[in-house]
């Protein structure tokens, strides 16, 4: 069934579109008619840290493929000049942004489990706290003017659970503190747009099957049922596409404006707005969690999908 074509005419900036939840965002709002700035560092031509193969220009490919416009632009979000340009870029060429998505992280090579925070490589733990926070509020800085122009604006803070789940410690204080403070940047941003009719909120997809995790695991999109037996909560897993799906129904929601400040996860939206997955489940990762990972109740996976 082909997405409806309700967010034509919109130009949304997704600021980490290179591979995962980003790009899968970015396709999902192109497939329903959006122009779609797709931003990065790995381009055809360089890798970023991160050191993966997928590029910018590939995602923005995928959102033409989708029914949208998709526009790849090589952006270091910690590079204000940078960010100041693409904006300039983005208001010349439309007047106005609809949606923004701060997606940028590329921090989960830096992470260190289990380690204290005086035994932790400092330099690793600072680079962690740039990637999630300085970008999403320089990137805020300069996008939100232009998308305060127009009543209705949509800033979507990408994190890695919901503010519950969060209140588990994560096991290295600067990866806890990277994924708490986009939730908190949303709740901030939320009461300073909502005056010009915007609205602001945090979001997170369950257990992702990025393509860093599926290659973790050996397994394909097509085959991920097989890593089940190796990791048995993998079973709860869902695609990149139902967090995109969970964007682009917010987007194209005129009464958005109920969720603004809140912490919200792909499957309470999938619940709410009543679409699936792409193999037509309906996973709930984080009540999932809840239940059997830390209440210890006897239930398989396929319950709460």
């Amino acid at each position: 069934m082909n997405a409806p074509k309700d967010l034509e005419g919109r130009v949304c900036l997704v600021a980490g579109a290179t591979r995962g939840a980003g790009r899968a965002m970015a396709v999902q709002l192109g497939a329903r008619g959006a122009v779609v700035y797709a931003t990065g560092r790995s381009t055809r031509g360089r890798r970023s840290e991160v050191n993966r193969p997928e590029t910018i220009e590939e995602t923005a490919g995928l959102v033409t493929a989708a029914g949208g416009t998709g526009i790849a632009v090589p952006i270091d979000h910690l590079e204000p000049a940078q960010v100041r340009a693409l904006v300039e870029r983005i208001d010349r060429d439309h007047g106005r942004l609809d949606v923004l998505v701060n997606d940028v992280w590329g921090g989960d090579h830096l992470i260190e489990f289990d380690t204290k925070v005086w035994e932790v490589d400092l330099e690793k733990g600072l680079r962690m706290l740039r990637l999630s926070v300085d970008t999403h509020a320089i990137t805020s800085h300069f996008a939100l003017p232009l998308l305060v122009r127009r009543p209705g604006g949509l800033v979507v803070e990408v994190t890695d659970g919901t503010e519950e789940f969060n209140r588990t410690y994560r096991g290295n204080l600067f990866f806890d503190l990277a994924k708490y403070a986009p939730i908190r940047m949303a709740f901030g941003l939320a009461r300073e747009i909502e005056e010009h009719g915007g609205t602001a909120v945090s979001l997170t997809p369950g257990f992702l099957r990025s393509e860093e995790m599926l290659d973790h695991f050996g397994v394909t999109e097509a085959t991920w049922r097989d890593a089940v037996a190796r990791s048995p909560h993998f079973a709860i897993s869902e695609s990149p596409a139902f967090i995109g799906r969970a964007v682009a129904a917010l987007a194209a929601d005129p009464d958005r404006a109920r969720w603004n400040g809140r912490s919200l996860s792909s499957g309470e939206l999938a619940a709410a707005y009543g679409f699936d997955d792409l193999d037509g489940s309906r996973p709930d990762c984080f009540a999932y969690f809840k239940d059997v990972v830390f209440g210890g109740k006897d239930a398989p996976a396929d319950d709460y999908r």
